[in-house]
């Protein structure tokens, strides 16, 4: 027996959600787990790259984190599947993680370019889609009930992503790229 994933019912512009409801696919709930989905892939090439074993492991958990938040903004509320949780145990695990990673890059004291090494730059990326997919997740809000820990995690993954990116700098011995307004222009 074979499957594919090729159904065709996606041909005219609809997608199905969890509970086979079928919406277009620029529905907002779609753009909101789809751009969950982008950042957990950009979490993934980051992993990829990383030669570090606590942040490899700690990418691990947090793309199977972003994929339960997928799965529950793919679950409308209110139908009879029930929507895959978003533990606040997981929020919680984010901030002993950032706490972790600043043990090692110590706190913030200038605004922060992205780059560095390549993990870092990845990691960087990675951040700001997850920023977008939060906004989403609050315009989602806005028009239908959302899982507030969905919208907890989405937003301490940007923080964590960020300090994750500074940790692989320092692992990588590049250090933070710090913002200097009056950079000055190169000779060309």
């Amino acid at each position: 027996m074979s499957s594919s994933i090729v159904t065709r019912t996606g041909d005219g512009g609809t997608t199905g959600l969890a509970d086979g409801r079928r919406v277009p696919k620029t529905d907002l709930r779609v753009e909101a787990y789809g751009t969950v989905d982008e950042a957990n892939s950009w979490v993934g090439a980051a992993r990829a790259f990383a030669s570090d074993p606590l942040l490899a492991s700690a990418l691990e958990l947090v793309q199977h984190r972003l994929y339960n938040c997928s799965s529950n903004l793919a679950t409308p509320p209110g139908g009879k599947l029930a929507p895959t949780r978003v533990s606040p145990e997981d929020v919680l695990w984010l901030e002993r993680a950032i706490d972790r990673f600043e043990e090692r890059t110590g706190p913030l004291e200038h605004f922060v370019v992205p780059g560095g090494c390549r993990d870092a730059a990845l990691l960087h990326v990675a951040r700001t889609v997850v920023r977008r997919a939060e906004r989403l997740v609050v315009a989602l809000g806005a028009r239908d009930p959302v899982d507030e820990d969905v919208r907890r995690f989405l937003n301490r993954t940007s923080d964590f992503l960020f300090a994750a990116a500074r940790y692989a700098n320092a692992a990588c011995g590049a250090g933070d790229v710090l913002w200097n307004k009056d950079l000055p222009r190169p000779t060309l």
